[in-house]
């Protein structure tokens, strides 16, 4: 931890000495003696190198006759250029009144170094890198300061800076480049990046929050290979590995995306397997295809890895091997028809696209488990709702038979005596 802080403790040595350096009317930190840096568009003073300060000086451009300044102006030893712009640049000369030469003074202008452009990304869940690039080219001589720290969660510990949340250097590798690397970093942290850039004129940082979480993307996998399967002339067999930087631990896996086409199409198909490999079984015949396959987080931290190098492969164009012929089962992966989706190269899924030339029907005429499950279970039901479609048809004849076949019903006034049946009866 030492050595760290004492790496940071030089990065700020450098960046005061930088300021310092700026602040002061003739800077000259930065390259051999006699080279001077200005601001384009503004006042820049030259120093006469060698001259005590006060001494009066004659200034000249190298190559010129013409005087552009005498002791007598009032700037003792030094040159002022109102608002320099291209055609200042170049080396001046500067001698005392005995006719001495002072010194020469080489001048280049550009301008102040702008917040740089930063962006992190990491291959696997241990280590993550950043690069970065100027937000203006300023046309000077650049170096870059870079550390990070581990951000705290506020009212834990006050935001109060100790050894376990840094800050610390982050190094280039390899050094000089814009690229700095973060070792042993924590999956579940979040971390704050500072890449400050420095030229003769000043300093510019910016500052990025990042979480492995969110910048998490694989490197694409690797040893892809694309092998005909004989007696298939629909079908090739695609196989790769895990790529080096991913480590091989059990929590963290990887899933991958698999995409296809013949080489005269122009849309891919979409396959998303389980696995190292993938059979597939709607190429066309005779046709060769290209693939390629990307990978990701298998729990969808991050984004997807660029795609592999594409690899090209044509199926077998053989008869079927004997045991097939013989009545053998064909390869495992043969079995599983698959209905893949097309994507676009803008992105878009639309259905798949029938093939360019007609291919033979699939040897394997086994109907899977699951279909003939959901088939027997449509037929009870259909039996059942017959039976109980009967049994109501039944009931409705019956109904209606047993109201043919019976006595008239009475009406209203069916009880009612008639009257001249009452006048005829017998006087008792």
């Amino acid at each position: 931890m030492s050595s760290s802080r004492s790496g940071l403790s030089r990065v700020l040595v450098a960046v005061t000495v930088a300021l310092v350096s700026v602040s002061s009317p003739c800077p000259q930190a930065w390259g051999p003696p006699g080279l001077q840096y200005g601001h384009l568009g503004q006042s820049v003073t030259l120093c006469c190198p060698g001259v005590t300060v006060g001494t009066p000086v004659f200034w000249f451009r190298d190559g010129e006759p013409r005087l552009l300044q005498g002791p007598d102006s009032g700037q003792r030893h030094e040159l002022v250029l109102t608002q320099a712009d291209c055609t200042d640049e170049g080396v001046y000369i500067c001698r005392t009144v005995d006719g001495a030469v002072g010194g020469t003074v080489t001048l280049q202008l550009g301008y102040p170094p702008a917040r740089p452009v930063v962006s992190c990304q990491a291959a696997d869940y241990e280590n993550f890198s950043c690069t970065w690039s100027p937000g203006q080219l300023s046309s000077l001589p650049t170096c870059y300061l870079t550390s990070y720290r581990k951000k705290t969660v506020p009212g834990v510990d006050d935001q109060r800076v100790n050894s376990s949340t840094g800050p610390w250097p982050c190094p280039q590798d390899p050094p000089g480049t814009a690229r700095c690397v973060v070792h042993g970093a924590e999956f579940w942290s979040q971390y704050r990046i500072n890449v400050t850039e420095v030229n003769p004129l000043g300093a510019s940082t910016r500052l990025l929050d990042v979480s492995l979480q969110s910048i998490l993307r694989p490197d694409p996998p690797q040893g892809l290979r694309v092998e005909p399967i004989p007696g298939y002339p629909r079908r090739l067999h695609a196989s790769w590995k895990y790529p080096a930087s991913w480590p091989h631990q059990p929590h963290f896996l990887l899933k991958f995306r698999l995409q296809y086409r013949p080489a005269q199409h122009p849309a891919w198909s979409t396959l998303e397997p389980v696995g190292l490999e993938e059979v597939i079984t709607d190429a066309v015949a005779g046709l060769p295809h290209i693939v390629r396959v990307s990978a990701r987080d298998f729990l969808d931290a991050g984004t997807w890895s660029t795609w592999s190098p594409e690899v090209w492969g044509t199926p077998s164009t053989g008869s079927l091997p004997k045991e097939i012929l013989a009545g053998g089962q064909p390869p495992a992966g043969d079995q599983a028809q698959s209905k893949p989706e097309v994507q676009s190269q803008a992105g878009s899924l639309t259905p798949s696209e029938p093939s360019l030339q007609p291919g033979p029907q699939p040897l394997d005429h086994q109907v899977p488990l699951e279909q003939v499950a959901m088939l027997v279970s449509l037929g009870i039901l259909s039996f059942l709702g017959l039976v109980a479609g009967a049994l109501v048809l039944a009931l409705w004849l019956r109904l209606r038979l047993g109201q043919k076949n019976g006595p008239p019903k009475r009406g209203f006034l069916g009880p009612i005596i008639p009257v001249d049946k009452l006048t005829r009866a017998p006087n008792l």
